[in-house]
């Protein structure tokens, strides 16, 4: 999550949050207003990716099927109506 700091006080400390940004890569909001205006994000060297895939691999567990049927209703539809 990003963090956020006020206009006035980017203002003041530019260099520095700029610095900060780059060195964490965590980004930081700019608002004015309580309203976000900016975001401040550290630039990545053409060397270096962006997503690196595979790199979640072995981290997921299935712990129940991802696909379920429910076929009640359409039975209910097909039993003749019950007298009483």
């Amino acid at each position: 999550m990003p963090r956020e700091m006020l206009i006035s006080q980017f203002k003041a400390r530019c260099i520095a949050e700029v610095k900060r940004v780059h060195r964490t890569g965590r980004p930081l909001v700019v608002t004015l207003r309580g309203k976000p205006i900016a975001r401040v994000e550290s630039v990545r060297s053409p060397d270096q990716p962006g997503v690196v895939l595979g790199a979640r691999r072995g981290r997921a567990r299935v712990k129940r099927d991802l696909v379920t049927f429910d076929f009640s209703r359409d039975w209910e539809m097909n039993r003749p109506p019950t007298s009483g």
